[in-house]
């Protein structure tokens, strides 16, 4: 059976309480049903951009730690005469503050690290953090939106290749915190298809059964595809046209100068009508 370790003076010793020269740290621990937890995993360092999607890792980190409520506390008061229990008190409390604010700190970048450095306490450093880049998240916000409702399709380039500028909008709305519903993502991707497209826009616009983004994205891929086939098709069969008209214009102006006419696979009717030009050509 455990049995817990005394100290000669005050008793029962706290495992999470460490004793230095009369004096005593609160140190950070997690306790829970179970026993003790991991910890939770250090966020990245943030470097100025999405603050919230930060905050609330940073928050978890803390929380892990046991040191999350120092973001709100204020410090301690001595008081006028205070006895050694509250000095005690007030130096684990500004340990433990500082603690939380070296973890907040190092997860800031070395740009950022060193102009939040100075602030007093965890609590001020926090609450300015807050200000600041919640203001700056709303004009992302309103930044993006913009950016969103302004997206529009051309005909000049790629239908897919827009798609994808398209998708990383969407992305971009997500990490600000704002959620869009399949559904409105697909009737909005459809809606900013190039002029070109109306036809194949109203098809999608009057199907009933309702599509997933992906599918979408692949019946569009596929009708490009379905273009760009058709479209060298047509460029060859005009450009065999053209040929064909040219040749035969050629031959009318030698048949009408009265030249000596030899076409390679002419058939001999044909041979005989060129021949019938060059006679009449000669006529007086």
């Amino acid at each position: 059976m455990a049995t817990s370790e005394t100290n000669p003076e005050s008793g029962p010793v706290n495992p999470n309480v460490q004793h230095s020269g009369g004096t005593v740290y609160a140190m950070p621990y997690v306790a829970s049903a179970h026993g003790s937890v991991g910890l939770g995993e250090r966020p990245k360092k943030f470097n100025g951009k999405y603050f919230k999607r930060w905050q609330q890792k940073m928050l978890f980190y803390l929380t892990t730690l046991n040191l999350a409520r120092f973001l709100q506390e204020d410090a301690p008061d001595l008081g006028e005469n205070p006895d050694r229990q509250t000095v005690a008190a007030v130096d684990a409390w500004k340990h433990s503050d500082f603690l939380c604010k070296n973890y907040i700190l190092n997860g800031l970048d070395n740009a950022l690290y060193n102009v939040y450095s100075p602030m007093v306490n965890v609590k001020a450093l926090w609450e300015f953090l807050e200000r600041k880049y919640k203001m700056e998240d709303a004009s992302s916000k309103k930044f993006v939106v913009i950016k969103f409702l302004d997206f529009k399709m051309v005909d000049s380039k790629t239908v897919i290749s827009q798609v994808q500028e398209f998708q990383l909008i969407l992305h971009d709305i997500h990490a600000e915190g704002m959620v869009l519903g399949e559904s409105f993502q697909v009737a909005a991707l459809i809606e900013k298809l190039p002029p070109t497209w109306k036809d194949f826009k109203n098809y999608l616009k009057h199907k009933r059964k309702e599509m997933k983004l992906e599918d979408l994205i692949m019946r569009l891929r596929i009708e490009e595809d379905n273009r760009q086939s058709e479209k060298k098709a047509g460029n060859y069969h005009q450009e065999a046209k053209a040929n064909v008209v040219k040749q035969g214009v050629e031959v009318s102006r030698l048949a009408v100068e009265g030249e000596s006419i030899q076409l390679i696979g002419l058939t001999s009717g044909c041979q005989g009508s060129l021949n019938y030009l060059h006679h009449i050509s000669l006529e007086p």
